[in-house]
């Protein structure tokens, strides 16, 4: 009945398995670990907040709960437990958060692009749409947005690479598959 937010639920617990795999945590170290699950997909990008160009900044669940975008929560200090040092369970914690990152980043962007098929016409993206860009090695929270500023067609007249605007201001050339178009919220 819950639709897409139970899709969430069910991936984040399908990579949370497989993130922990066979690591066992206290009570303290699970609730640090999903409270860092909860801040990475509230802080994931669901639509543009604006049409205007220059704002790059996107709509996330966390602008909903809190009116602005969420921030990472700081880790937990734990007890020694089973001879382990506090160091080497902080490790397990943030290597298993960074496992959960690694994985929802690309699923969820694999997610958010539209994959219809060839023989339908798709309408091209065009100048002006924020996009989601596919980066390997941002920090946990972090998603790369940019606005397309000039697109370059195929001989077959679709758009198959544009240019891309940062926030930060940086111009990158990327192919329309490493992006993921986000609607206008």
């Amino acid at each position: 009945m819950g639709g897409l937010w139970e899709a969430g639920v069910k991936t984040a617990k399908h990579l949370l398995l497989r993130a922990v795999g066979s690591a066992l945590l206290s009570a303290e170290e699970l609730a640090t670990v999903l409270f860092g699950i909860e801040a990475v997909m509230n802080s994931r990008p669901i639509g543009a907040i604006s049409q205007d160009p220059s704002n790059g900044e996107a709509l996330t669940p966390g602008h909903l709960l809190t009116g602005g975008p969420l921030l990472a929560t700081p880790a937990l200090r734990t007890p020694d437990q089973e001879g382990l040092s506090c160091l080497r369970r902080w490790r397990l914690v943030s290597s298993v958060r960074q496992m959960f990152w690694w994985r929802w980043t690309r699923e969820y962007v694999l997610g958010l692009q539209i994959r219809g098929k060839w023989h339908q016409q798709q309408p091209n993206i065009s100048e002006g749409d924020l996009v989601v860009m596919a980066e390997d090695n941002l920090p946990p929270q972090q998603w790369l947005l940019g606005r397309i500023i000039a697109s370059h067609a195929g001989e077959d007249g679709m758009v198959r690479v544009v240019d891309v605007r940062t926030s930060g201001g940086g111009v990158f050339r990327r192919a329309i598959h490493k992006l993921a178009l986000l609607s206008i919220g």
